[in-house]
């Protein structure tokens, strides 16, 4: 995550209205920092930006959602993604989750309000994991010291046993 409170996020919508729904209402629940693309090639180009979450639509002119999360995820492996689409299906769903996309949201009169709700879980997750690294990295650090203190004062008090 590059951007912990306000993260970057893909909108890759073919439908221009919904398009533009989508990144309103993300912007209306203060994630501002959003980008909207019309096709999976798009949003592939832009890669290099380093997106923090894609929501994308599963069916797509050109390149499907899949080939879009699959080819997101060789160039940038810590975006996630979360599917906002029309297809009903259980079998669309997990095939989504197959590929590594942490959620699928079918279009309906919820599925916006899910979709923010998914986001902030996200950050909170990702949150969660800065927290634990940061406290490994305390951890590891102290007894790293610790073992340095230990061994300069073994060789301060006992120099005469190697001499």
């Amino acid at each position: 995550m590059q951007n912990r409170r306000n993260p970057l996020i893909f909108v890759v919508e073919d439908n221009q209205v919904y398009n533009k729904l989508v990144v309103s209402y993300l912007k209306s629940n203060k994630y501002t920092n959003v980008k909207e693309f019309h096709s999976g090639e798009d949003c592939i180009n832009n890669l290099e930006k380093k997106p923090d979450i894609i929501i994308q639509d599963y069916l797509l002119e050109g390149m499907t959602g899949i080939d879009v999360l699959k080819k997101a995820k060789q160039i940038t492996p810590d975006t996630e993604f979360i599917f906002l689409s029309g297809q009903d299906s259980i079998d669309v769903a997990i095939n989504s989750m197959k590929y590594g996309a942490y959620d699928y949201i079918v279009k309906d009169q919820m599925a916006l309000k899910k979709l923010v709700n998914k986001i902030n879980k996200i950050m909170s997750v990702n949150k969660l994991r800065r927290s634990n690294k940061q406290y490994k990295t305390g951890v590891t650090m102290f007894f790293v010291a610790l073992i340095v203190l230990i061994l300069a004062i073994f060789v301060v008090f006992f120099t005469d046993l190697f001499q």
